[in-house]
Parts: structure tokens; C-alpha cells; sequence
């Protein structure tokens, strides 16, 4: 079963022309990363998913209706964890979930129990009355990721999870996610980390330019074009994750 289909996505932005007519299909229970470097449209796309944008054109569903008529009905099943910290300062690790819960039209008396198991899922619930101003970034990006969770979502959206953590803190947030992956959550990430697509993502769609040009799964694109995935990107791409 398909959660999300794309058929000759394309988004501009005045001149630029972000996504470039993709055409991409995501099953239900599936890890699904899109894997290049910045500029390569992968943030665009995922707004795009969870409703944040519409396309210039072509055709995005998700859960079969599509993204531009039935966005409040989307977004209530889906858990989006941005690339940036937009926590809010003034508030305790506990105040943050229970206030971003009530955009669910989730009240106080039943988001509490709900938060306070999702800070022991993110090894959090000692920093429950901590101001998240003195949180680590790792910390940070883990209180994210609980509180994409709060309104029970079908599908999760993680734009570069482990961006900036160090390599201790970016295996804590893989296992969160293999833990998510095991319940049947369905799982659409970014990142130009080729260990942590490798690790995770049961496919890849591999974008440079806005285009996809090759989507398969990690050992299959690494079988078909020799190499680890960074030797596959510069083999597709001619340039490296990096550049």
C-alpha cells in the first residue's frame, strides 16, 4: 500500500526550480530517505509532503487524498520533526509537548501521561521540568523528535534528525527511529549522512539538482554501481555529498 505518491512534482521558486518533475512512490511501514547534499531539493520535497507548500505542479497524495485540498486532514495524522530547533525557550521539556499537543485539539489532562511516555522513550523523563535552554543538542533533537510523536502519527517526516549531533547522540536517535520503524510507523527522513541512510532507510532516492536519479535500496544501489553510497552519488551525480 502506497502512504505517499508523487507524480511530475515540480516546485518554483520564482527563477529556481527546486524539484524538478519527480515521480516517487512510499509504502506503508517503510524507512524512505532522500539522500544528497543541501540545495538538492530534499527539504522542498518533504514540505511539500506534510502540506507546508503546495507544487507548481503535478500531483502529490498522501494517505490517497491529495496534499493540496485535504491538508488539515494530513497534517493530523503525520509527525513532522524540522531541521531547525523551534522548541519554545520559555518553556520546561514537559510544557513543550503538552503545549504543542493542544494544535491536536489535545487536552492538558490527556497529554500529560502521553508526554511524560515519550520523554522515557527519548531517555528524557529526568529532564521533564528543565527548561530546554540548558538541553544539549542531542538532547534537543530528541525532545524533537518526542514531540513529533504526540499526536500518534501514520507516517513520520525527519528533515536531517542527526544534523550537528555527535556521533554518540546520532546512534541514540537511530535507535529511537528503528524502535518507531519496528512498530509500523512509516518513516520519511533526509540526510547526506550515507551511514545513517544506510542504517536506516529500506530505500533511497538518491536527488542532485532537484531530480532523483536513481531510487533503490541502499545494498541494491551500492550491488549495482560498485562502491559504498558517497562512491554511488559521485558515480550518478559527479560530485560528492559534500560539495
Amino acid at each position: 500500500m502506497d502512504i505517499v505518491t508523487a507524480s511530475g512534482l515540480t516546485k518554483d521558486y520564482n527563477s529556481l526550480r527546486a524539484v524538478d518533475n519527480i515521480d516517487f512512490q512510499i509504502l506503508k511501514g517503510e524507512c524512505f530517505g532522500f539522500l544528497g547534499p543541501n540545495g538538492a531539493g530534499k527539504t522542498t520535497v518533504m514540505s511539500i509532503i506534510y502540506c507546508f507548500m503546495p507544487p507548481t505542479s503535478g500531483k502529490v497524495t498522501v494517505f490517497d487524498m491529495d496534499v493540496t485540498d485535504n491538508s488539515s486532514k494530513i497534517k493530523s495524522r503525520i509527525g513532522v520533526m524540522p531541521q531547525d530547533n523551534n522548541l519554545d525557550p520559555d518553556l520546561s521539556v514537559l510544557e513543550n509537548l503538552i503545549v504543542y499537543a493542544r494544535y491536536f485539539n489535545i487536552l492538558k489532562k490527556e497529554s500529560t501521561g502521553h508526554a511524560e511516555a515519550l520523554l522515557d522513550f527519548v531517555g528524557l523523563r529526568e529532564k521533564t521540568h528543565v527548561n530546554i535552554r540548558v538541553l544539549s543538542g542531542g538532547m534537543k533533537r530528541s525532545l524533537l523528535l518526542a514531540r513529533s510523536l504526540v499526536n500518534d502519527p501514520e507516517l513520520l517526516i525527519l528533515d536531517e534528525p542527526t544534523t550537528g549531533l555527535d556521533p554518540r547522540s546520532r546512534r541514540s536517535v537511530w535507535e529511537q527511529l528503528n524502535d518507531l520503524k519496528s512498530q509500523g510507523i512509516t518513516i520519511i527522513l533526509t540526510t547526506h549522512y550515507m551511514e545513517e541512510a544506510e542504517k536506516l532507510c529500506d530505500r533511497v532516492a538518491i536527488m542532485d539538482s532537484g531530480r532523483i536519479v536513481s531510487i533503490d535500496t541502499p545494498a541494491g544501489l551500492m550491488n549495482m554501481h560498485g562502491g559504498n553510497l558517497e562512491d554511488v552519488y559521485l558515480k550518478l551525480t559527479g560530485r560528492t555529498l559534500k560539495e
